[in-house]
């Protein structure tokens, strides 16, 4: 099922002069109200008539999100504040959220891009769909719930947790279609066997996932488990959120809603064009967002782009599925984190050490994060009742912090390996390759 015909298939050429056309529209639009891109461009001698169709951008300059930090919070929005409709945010790494604003428009341009996906999905107006994502200042349950009630779909706007709830409410509702992050499809489907029920005892059909990076053997897992297709779906709330670009049926890769968000990739180092080579770093233009219009912005995530058309019949511009980054971000349930997060609350609680490990694996098809720290030696010659205190205080420093549980080892001085070169602070064992 295709959502919306004519933006879906349209030719090459009509699909280049489009982003040409929305293209120097957003370049004027942000250069008149947005003062930190017009000194950029000023800086490098652009001018929004320099700009002349898609393939003059890589004459503009990239934002990172050190600059949505350094303008905190509102200072890229475009648009005055009387005309933000709604914000949402993730965390920073020093203590600053990311934050994005959307207008009306911008809102009913999520929804449309939401049905697309949900449409190239098999979903339709005669299924459920269960909204398992977090709702609040993530994009992502929002972002389904909008997208499904667009295209006429029952939503039932769960959140994220209360797994035996979830269970219940999938059977009593006869939900058709789960949205949430892969390893919660998993932690899922083990409480559904722990519950002495199988497969067959829902009606699940489709599984709409993604916020995590997740591997083909463990789409095949889900699949197994659940008795579902399992879909991939892409989006960051620096762009809108969930549904940048969404896996269609075929599988062939994603589809990006490059009408609206236009795709490059680039060499992560130099920061000039691979797309005829291969692999590179992400990057995204908003082509028609009002609030926070963004001009290539870099993600980090590393990819591929298929310009081919696809078996469904779409002629968007397709994404190979994203597994790494270029950067040290991790990716734990569904929340942006960096190590130096944890580092900077580290460093403000006397008795720790600045050594220390990240330790990611999965248990129970969750992942779990596990923190191994060194104390001094005062430390490790107190009780045992004062050692799980102040653990228990570390513990709630960094989820007050950083917005997620983690576990918190504390470890004897010199126990941690040190490095000569850089060291090395994460361990991943989630396998992701």
């Amino acid at each position: 099922m295709i959502w919306n015909e004519h933006q879906e298939r349209m030719s090459a050429d009509e699909r280049h002069q489009l982003q040409s056309d929305r293209l120097r529209a957003q370049v004027k639009h942000v250069y008149d109200h947005v003062l930190p891109y017009r000194a950029k461009m000023n800086a490098l001698g652009v001018e929004p008539g320099d700009i002349r169709n898609i393939d003059d951008l890589p004459c503009l300059p990239f934002t990172t999100k050190d600059d949505l930090r350094d303008n905190y919070p509102f200072g890229l929005f475009a648009v005055p504040q009387s005309e933000i409709v709604r914000v949402h945010a993730s965390s920073g790494t020093t203590g600053r959220a990311t934050v994005v604003g959307y207008t009306r428009a911008d809102i009913e341009l999520w929804s449309e891009v939401m049905a697309r996906c949900l449409a190239g999905a098999g979903v339709s107006t005669a299924d459920t769909v269960q909204v398992a994502y977090g709702y609040g200042l993530f994009t992502g349950g929002l972002g389904l719930h909008y997208g499904a009630e667009h295209l006429g779909a029952t939503v039932v706007p769960i959140s994220g947790g209360n797994t035996r709830r979830q269970i219940q409410l999938m059977r009593d509702f006869e939900t058709t279609v789960l949205a949430c992050t892969p390893s919660y499809a998993l932690h899922l489907a083990d409480a559904l066997r722990e519950a002495g029920l199988s497969k067959d005892d829902i009606k699940l059909r489709v599984g709409i996932f993604g916020a995590e990076p997740w591997t083909e053997g463990m789409r095949q897992k889900i699949e197994s488990e659940l008795g579902i297709m399992a879909l991939d779906i892409y989006g960051l709330s620096e762009i809108v959120g969930p549904g940048v670009a969404c896996e269609c049926t075929e599988r062939k890769g994603l589809h990006v809603h490059d009408d609206h968000f236009y795709p490059e990739v680039i060499d992560p180092q130099t920061g000039s064009s691979v797309q005829s080579v291969g692999r590179g770093e992400l990057v995204f233009t908003t082509l028609t967002k009002v609030g926070l219009p963004l001009l290539r912005y870099r993600t980090r995530d590393l990819t591929e782009l298929d310009a081919t058309p696809c078996a469904c019949g779409r002629t968007t511009m397709r994404m190979r599925k994203c597994l790494a980054r270029s950067d040290d971000m991790l990716i734990i349930r569904g929340v942006n984190l960096f190590p130096s997060q944890i580092e900077a609350v580290m460093l403000e609680i006397p008795g720790l050490a600045p050594h220390y490990r990240l330790i990611i694996d999965r248990v129970s098809n969750l992942d779990r994060l596990t923190l191994e720290v060194e104390a001094d030696e005062q430390v490790f010659s107190d009780s045992i009742g004062q050692l799980e205190s102040f653990t228990v205080r570390i513990r709630r420093a960094l989820e007050s912090a950083i917005g997620l549980g983690i576990e918190v080892k504390l470890v004897e001085p010199r126990s941690i390996e040190r490095s000569e070169g850089k060291a090395k602070r994460v361990i991943d064992k989630r396998h992701l390759q």
